[in-house]
């Protein structure tokens, strides 16, 4: 069997070794005589297996001690709705900065329990940057201020830590969680849905200052208090095992690969590859977030029309080159370059992605 490079958005590539100790072990996981998505989440040896996921991601990403480490069942979405349930009081001020689709759908989900404040907004300039810090209006007193890291649609990154004063820094890694060394005490609060780069989609990862979890909230069912799933070490119900399983697989294989910081220099060279090839193309393909912000996540290029856009996914398709059409929110093309893919898929796709103008252009 031949894999192809896939660069899918989400639910993304997983690392070629880890699919593959997963399905040694699906039968028979280390030898106990059944599946590991059959064990018990009480049993001592998923009990086990969680406890190394949070060891290995601790050690990834250089948790400090004083922030806990939640798994949570489903996808970032679900977190932004309970961000505010459980940090802001009914009707409190929540300082928002958005820099595209998914801090739009981040507000949405706060909006019916908290007074959302936009103090930055980049939808007039199409998303192409991010406002500058200078222009930001935060309220005092706000609960919380959030951004979202790294926007997969419109292929924007806050490249530096923004510095919101007192206020507990909340922000959405889903997309390049792991992908660059992070200093997580910069943040309140840190949250991503697995599905990109750290594991399969049905689980997410919640990096919490634990002084915040104090904080009375609004009123909510105890299913929806991080304080809860924190002192329950995450089992506060029945976790989604084989997800929780596959995350750890895919840490210890970036622990195992050199960490983040190996990582870090494979996706920039992934991205300039990429961004390379469009700047060097003559106008042929065009990117157009302002280069200081440039994701190195999600590369979102166009073609001077829909014919040649069509037949572009369809080529690189039978190519071998997955997912490459964009979100039919802004159209176009894009490629994500996750931690899983590889440098030679980068390679691959700027070698398309010259033939195909040679052809075209």
């Amino acid at each position: 069997m031949t894999r192809a490079y896939n660069f899918s958005a989400g639910p993304a590539t997983l690392p070629e070794t880890v699919l593959r100790q997963a399905q040694a072990e699906m039968l028979d996981w280390n030898g106990v005589g059944a599946s590991i998505v059959e064990l018990s989440h009480r049993g001592a040896e998923f009990m086990g297996v969680a406890a190394q996921a949070e060891a290995d991601l601790r050690k990834l990403l250089s948790v400090p001690d004083d922030y806990a480490v939640l798994f949570l069942a489903g996808g970032a979405t679900t977190q932004q709705a309970l961000l505010a349930l459980n940090f802001a009081a009914p009707g409190q001020v929540v300082d928002y900065i958005v820099t595209g689709h998914w801090g739009k759908t981040a507000i949405k989900q706060v909006k019916p329990y908290v007074d959302v404040h936009v103090a930055a907004d980049g939808e007039p300039g199409g998303f192409h940057d991010i406002p500058s810090r200078a222009g930001w209006t935060l309220s005092p007193g706000a609960a919380y201020v959030h951004i979202t890291a790294n926007e997969t649609i419109h292929g924007v990154e806050f490249r530096d830590t923004p510095d919101v004063g007192d206020v507990p820094l909340f922000a959405d890694f889903s997309s390049s969680i792991a992908s660059e060394p992070l200093d997580v005490s910069k943040y309140g609060l840190i949250y991503a849905g697995a599905q990109k780069n750290l594991g399969p989609v049905g689980i997410s990862v919640l990096l919490v200052r634990r002084e915040l979890l104090e904080r009375a909230g609004q009123p909510r069912a105890d299913i929806f208090n991080y304080a809860s799933h924190a002192a329950r070490d995450s089992m506060l119900n029945t976790p989604p095992t084989w997800n929780w399983y596959l995350l750890g697989l895919v840490v210890k294989w970036m622990l195992d690969e050199g960490g983040v910081e190996e990582f870090a220099r494979r996706n920039a060279a992934k991205a300039e590859l990429v961004y390379g090839a469009i700047d060097g193309s003559g106008g042929f393909y065009r990117n157009q977030v302002v280069p200081a912000v440039r994701s190195r996540m999600n590369i979102p290029f166009f073609l001077p029309d829909e014919a040649l856009t069509s037949r572009f996914v369809s080529e690189s398709k039978a190519a071998g080159l997955l997912a490459l059409k964009g979100h039919k929110a802004v159209g176009g093309l894009r490629a994500s370059l996750y931690n899983a893919v590889p440098v030679a898929g980068a390679q691959a796709l700027v070698d398309f992605m010259r033939d195909f103008q040679q052809r075209n252009g």
